[in-house]
């Protein structure tokens, strides 16, 4: 991506508000948390607790709007905890420059491994640093530094309480994921009526299962609509996908394909009726074309063979997702011995070690968090010291901006830092106008930070340039309190904040971590994670009697997350401005394309494994063993930019070919897995230019 292209998405995505991601009633509960914060220190007459107050309900709120599968109270209570934490140790050594630096290195190194555990810790621990580096410039004792610790944590607490006394849209989160992995279902079986292969994108089936792992006190609470659907979207799937595929479904014409366009049709309307139901908590309603099309006609069944099996799984699953998702939403259930060893999300004192393991493995030179946390804070500890040696005052904004800023991949701190400073600008000269023109008093300057307070949380999940100005003019009303004059927080502020960001962007020059150069690794992981996948099912399409469903399910997971790794490394590389080491834009397109095929093709076997007393496949077992032995050199060649081999797998599938007679699903699946394999080693032969090396030796002489 070219610099200029980056400005442009950038100003278009910052400037964008999407009306339908506006969350009115959550802001408002948000603001008044602060308020009551704000108010209730103003009315024991002091200013400068109230500020500390603020902040700690101000980050409070802002945690509770991310996406995560954890209890919004939970969120509050441990973030306004860090924050308390780290604001008093602050204070403790913020007379003394060369603690307070360490102190500055070694938090912000943590709370840059903090994204290890997730996206949600990351984004706590940033909000840590810079109420700390904010906070501390408060004149106080170390009694009134715990007097400031005690007022942050009291202001998470008020946002926790607020948030258990007015709930809005419980269990919100998780019906809008699970409700989206439905209304993907549904689209991917309309798209299927027209192209008999399109591709599926797993990723809302991945978010619907992180949102269903519960801790067992939310497992008691679950409303009866979020217990079952997911599983049967998880089953929907592969027979959707096997019903319309031409080779083990029906054919591309005649009448086996109306009546299979006819169902694809009614499963997508079924599909959507109960994701409206999940997401809004109401009954099924469903159009009496639908039911009927999922009848078996008069005339009788018009499928045949595999066709007919998928599309009598089709209709059994679809009335039990409509039987399990219309019942009344206020029935709850105590969790089942079941439950409680599958998808059980640890409560947040069994996340400790959880977490300790995530810091482990990602405490290697080659991780991308590693490298962040370094850059952070190497930049933060230098902001510091260049802002307390330049003659403007408010020298912490440099880090404050630096660290708000980075991100642990190029892109979003590149995007963010322009974002953040053309924001800041536009909210410090509207604050600071404000302040200077109008001289509010202090309650006016409490009013004004609540009412930027509010449009922040209502734009929250809308564009980085606004929430930005929102916040920015809220720490000008906010100091405004505290008796800061409005000079000092208009030019000094918005020259600090140009130097944090150039700082950070600075920061990725000299110690870059690009993910370009890691494009073949990602892809080779999910080439393993596809294998693995193809082989468990072989492996029971060749072996009925030893069936071990968790293997399969296991590597479908495992396959998914690989595909998702590669896809974010994709999106990242796109936006690195360096040049692509040995996998080029177009080999990359066709190499997800193929490796996308090829766990098509599994998923397609994977809905017609055979039962347990079928008859053995001496032709899928060898076939498997194969594939088992040319994996590792294949994923070994990916990294290498070595040519692929499919000639050994391919001569076995031939010796299966002319020995089984039945041409069952097991030995067309294999072809079309040896399909994607060759297209796969296709894409991988292609140069930098996008042509293939062989066409490109031909042309060697005339280039030359």
């Amino acid at each position: 991506m070219t610099w200029s292209r980056a400005l442009k998405e950038t100003a278009r995505s910052g400037l964008t508000i999407e009306r339908t991601k506006l969350t009115p009633l959550i802001a408002v509960r948000g603001s008044v948390g602060v308020a009551i914060v704000i108010g209730l220190c103003l009315w024991l007459g002091n200013p400068g607790l109230a500020v500390s107050s603020a902040f700690g309900a101000f980050a409070s709120g802002i945690v509770t709007f991310q996406r995560s599968m954890r209890p919004r109270p939970v969120l509050a209570l441990a973030v306004a905890g860090g924050l308390a934490v780290s604001t008093f140790l602050g204070y403790l050594v913020s007379d003394h420059i060369v603690a307070f630096l360490l102190l500055i290195a070694g938090w912000t190194f943590l709370s840059g491994m903090a994204w290890a555990i997730g996206p949600v810790s990351g984004l706590a621990g940033t909000q840590t640093v810079a109420i700390m580096l904010v906070t501390v410039t408060l004149p106080t004792s170390v009694l009134g530094a715990l007097e400031h610790a005690a007022l942050i944590a009291f202001g998470g607490l008020v946002q926790a309480t607020l948030i258990v006394v007015f709930p809005v849209r419980p269990w919100g989160v998780q019906r809008d994921a699970l409700a989206d992995a439905l209304a993907a279902e549904a689209d991917y079986a309309r798209r299927l009526r027209h192209d008999p292969v399109a591709p599926f994108d797993p990723a809302p089936l991945m978010d619907a299962r992180l949102a269903s792992a519960v801790t067992p006190r939310q497992a008691k609470r679950r409303p009866v609509q979020l217990h079952g659907p997911r599983h049967l979207a998880e089953q929907v799937r592969p027979v959707l996908a096997s019903l319309a595929d031409p080779v083990v479904g029906a054919p591309l014409e005649g009448p086996e394909r109306d009546r299979a366009r006819d169902l694809l049709h009614a499963a997508g309307t079924v599909l959507d009726a109960v994701a409206h139901a999940v997401r809004h908590a109401s009954p099924v309603r469903l159009p009496p074309e639908a039911m009927a099309t999922l009848e078996v006609p008069e005339s009788g069944p018009m499928l045949k063979g595999a066709a007919r099996r998928s599309a009598y799984r089709l209709i059994s699953l679809l009335a039990d997702a409509v039987e399990l998702t219309d019942e009344p939403v206020q029935a709850t259930r105590p969790t089942t011995e079941a439950e409680r060893g599958h998808l059980l999300r640890p409560s947040v004192p069994k996340l400790i070690p959880v977490a300790l393991r995530a810091l482990r493995r990602e405490a290697r030179w080659s991780s991308l968090i590693l490298r962040h946390a370094l850059r952070v804070c190497a930049v933060a500890s230098a902001g510091y010291l260049l802002g307390t040696a330049l003659p403007l005052g408010h020298g912490y904004w440099v880090p404050l901006t630096s660290v708000m800023v980075m991100r642990p991949d190029f892109g979003q701190t590149y995007s963010r830092g322009v974002a953040r400073f053309s924001g800041t600008l536009v909210g410090v000269a509207v604050g600071g106008g404000l302040m200077a023109l109008a001289h509010p008093g202090l309650y006016v300057s409490a009013g004004l930070a609540v009412i930027c307070v509010l449009l922040m949380y209502l734009l929250m999940r809308t564009g980085v340039s606004v929430t930005s100005a929102c916040v920015a003019a809220y720490v000008v009303f906010l100091l405004g309190i505290a008796g800061e004059g409005w000079e000092q927080t208009v030019q000094e502020r918005v020259v600090l904040t140009l130097g944090g960001g150039l700082l950070a962007m600075l920061s990725y020059a000299l110690f870059p971590a690009w993910e370009t150069p890691k494009l073949r690794d990602r892809l080779a992981e999910w080439l393993e994670a596809n294998g693995r996948y193809a082989l468990a099912v072989f492996d029971l399409h060749g072996r009925p009697a030893e069936r071990r469903p968790r293997q399969v399910r296991e590597a479908l997971l495992d396959s998914r997350a690989a595909r998702a790794a590669w896809e974010e490394s994709e999106d990242r590389a796109e936006k690195e401005p360096v040049r692509h080491r040995g996998l080029s834009l177009s080999a990359a397109t066709s190499a997800h394309t193929a490796l996308a095929t090829m766990g098509r093709v599994a998923m397609l076997l994977e809905a017609h494994l055979p039962p347990r007393d079928a008859e053995p496949s001496a032709g899928a077992t060898a076939f498997a063993f194969e594939l088992r032995v040319s994996l590792p050199d294949a994923t070994q060649a990916v990294r290498d930019r070595e040519e692929l081999d499919w000639s050994e797998l391919r001569a076995v599938w031939e010796r299966w070919d002319a020995e089984d007679e039945s041409q069952g699903v097991a030995l067309r699946g294999a072809d079309l897995l040896l399909d994607a394999l060759d297209d796969l080693a296709q894409a991988l032969s292609r140069g930098p230019g996008g042509r293939n090396r062989a066409a490109r030796g031909t042309q060697g002489s005339s280039s030359r």
